[in-house]
């Protein structure tokens, strides 16, 4: 038995009536005291709360305030793909009524101006071309080029089973929109290119451009408002969205302010048109940077030039590259040295001259390191390459005293800046001369699709600034067949030129897939019109995303 027990049965028992009573009076003093002392108790528990909340509240104003959020680790969503959508421009248009030095209106070009446009729409690896069709930028329909397949089929063992839908050369007149439905869970493949030739008239010559996949971002270099020259920028909105576009204009003395350039509003399915010799008159060397809120756009540049009575080149110029430290143009065709010189030694023709143009928008000047390679290697440029590009403005850099040929231009700097390369065509002052901009271009990656027109002359360049690369391309002709798979090696410093034949077994090349692997690498189609001076040239698009992810960052 334990002591307390012990002491428990120890106990006296109180009897008697007196003792009862004197029993009742102890209990209930008992009672009494117990519910006085609860009473105490609980307000010193409140009292004690209401002390410690006040600490807590003075610990607060003490202790520093926690950052308000944890970040967890990134994630990957999966997003489902969506249909892919390209904007093919309308063809080069004789600008009038610009008094208001904004919108435009057009009259016609001339009697011999021809535009087509060409398509092509990749199928899945097991063959099945994406639903996918032509149509107007207000949505009506203008022609099918693919019904969607009836069941996703499974790929066979072994290599893709490949397939195209292709437009070929078809009419084109106005802004047309290319569009194809996701295949296989990924978003489908798609390129188009616009093709505009004349022989007469004030807009005589070639230009060429992509349809491009429409965003909220923009460089256009090339432009130029001074006498004779016309720059007409077109932007399209093919979403459901209105679109605010606001754009940044850069010349050669810096940055220009124009009241005008903010806030232009672009409603769905429709295109405006800005001359913008009433943004940003008599600059001969003009950059553009697009920006817009709400709808992506797409934007074209359409330049031209007129000295005197002698048609000076037309050219649709496309956005390039992002603005960064490091930017890559080929396709970039230079003619005889000496004969250039001696055209543009002559009034009016200082911009036959092959050139490199730079933008930086940031506040810091650029310090670049500009190379030149050809077939052969690398070219010595005069001054060694080595070029001081001012702050908030256009430079340009000649690329004069190179031997003929098809080059690649390189230029790194310590600050981002956007950049392109001038290639000109025609060396008599009597007759016709043309121009193109090469834009920066996109690393190669491992399936681009491109479209090629038919007719003149058409080549792929491929350049590789440092190390070494393998391209793959492969024909895709106009009866839909993907053929075989042809490979170059390009040594780093080099440029690889391919000459585009008119027929792959019998029927007419409309286009390419092009892959490449190992070192940086990159690509363009080079057009023209044979014995005549017409010019373009297109750098190869990115490729479709595929199965696309997103990072997803999650925080409280």
């Amino acid at each position: 038995m334990s002591d307390n027990q012990d002491r428990t049965s120890r106990r006296p028992t109180r009897r008697g009536s007196a003792e009862s009573g004197i029993g009742t009076r102890e209990r209930g003093q008992r009672k009494a005291g117990n519910k006085n002392k609860g009473i105490v108790l609980g307000a010193l528990s409140a009292a004690m709360l209401l002390a410690a909340g006040a600490g807590m509240v003075s610990a607060a104003s003490i202790v520093p305030a926690p950052s308000g959020s944890k970040t967890l680790d990134m994630s990957l969503a999966d997003v489902p793909a969506g249909k892919a959508t390209a904007v093919c421009p309308a063809p080069p248009r004789l600008p009038e009524g610009t008094a208001a030095g904004t919108d435009t209106q057009f009259s016609p070009i001339s009697r011999s101006a021809k535009s087509f446009l060409d398509a092509v729409v990749l199928s899945d690896a097991a063959g099945s071309v994406p639903g996918s069709s032509l149509a107007s930028l207000g949505g009506s329909a203008i022609t099918e080029i693919a019904k969607p397949p009836a069941a996703v089929q499974t790929p066979a063992p072994g290599p893709p089973v490949l397939s195209a839908g292709v437009v070929a050369q078809r009419p084109a007149g106005e802004v047309t929109v290319l569009g194809a439905d996701p295949v296989s869970g990924q978003k489908a493949a798609v390129a188009g290119l616009m093709s505009y030739t004349a022989s007469d008239g004030d807009l005589r010559g070639l230009a060429a451009a992509p349809c491009q996949q429409p965003g909220n971002d923009a460089w256009l270099l090339g432009a130029g408002t001074a006498l004779g020259r016309t720059a007409v920028l077109n932007i399209s909105n093919a979403s459901g969205t209105p679109a605010t576009v606001n754009l940044d204009l850069y010349g050669a003395r810096g940055q220009i302010q124009a009241s005008d350039s903010r806030g232009l509003l672009v409603s769905p399915g429709t295109t405006r048109s800005i001359n913008l010799a009433g943004l940003a008159p008599n600059e001969g060397q003009l950059s553009v940077h697009l920006r817009s809120s709400g709808g992506p756009v797409a934007a074209s540049l359409q330049q031209s030039v007129l000295r005197g009575l002698t048609a000076g080149g037309v050219e649709l110029i496309t956005p390039g590259a992002a603005a960064a430290d490091s930017q890559v143009m080929t396709g970039v065709d230079i003619q005889d040295p000496a004969a250039v010189k001696s055209l543009a030694d002559r009034a009016g023709f200082s911009d036959v001259v092959p050139a490199l143009q730079i933008t930086v928008p940031g506040p810091a000047d650029a310090v670049l390191d500009v190379r030149l390679f050809g077939p052969n290697g690398q070219r010595t440029l005069p001054g060694g390459g080595a070029v001081t590009a001012k702050a908030g403005s256009v430079t340009q850099v000649p690329l004069t005293g190179v031997p003929a040929g098809m080059y690649t231009v390189s230029a790194t700097s310590d600050v981002p800046f956007a950049a392109s390369t001038r290639v000109t065509r025609g060396l008599k002052a009597e007759d016709p001369v043309d121009f193109a901009w090469s834009p920066s271009a996109v690393r190669l990656g491992s399936q681009h699709v491109m479209a090629v027109p038919q007719g003149g002359t058409r080549f792929l360049s491929f350049g590789v600034p440092a190390g070494r690369a393998t391209v793959s391309y492969t024909p895709v002709t106009s009866d839909g067949k993907v053929h075989k798979t042809e490979t170059v090696e390009i040594a780093g410093g080099t440029t690889s030129v391919i000459g585009v034949p008119e027929k792959s077994d019998g029927a007419a090349i409309s286009g390419y897939i092009v892959s490449a692997a190992g070192d940086a690498a990159y690509g363009a189609l080079v057009l023209g019109q044979g014995e005549q001076s017409g010019v373009s040239v297109l750098t190869i698009q990115d490729g479709a995303a595929g199965h696309e992810k997103v990072q997803v960052t999650l925080g409280y």
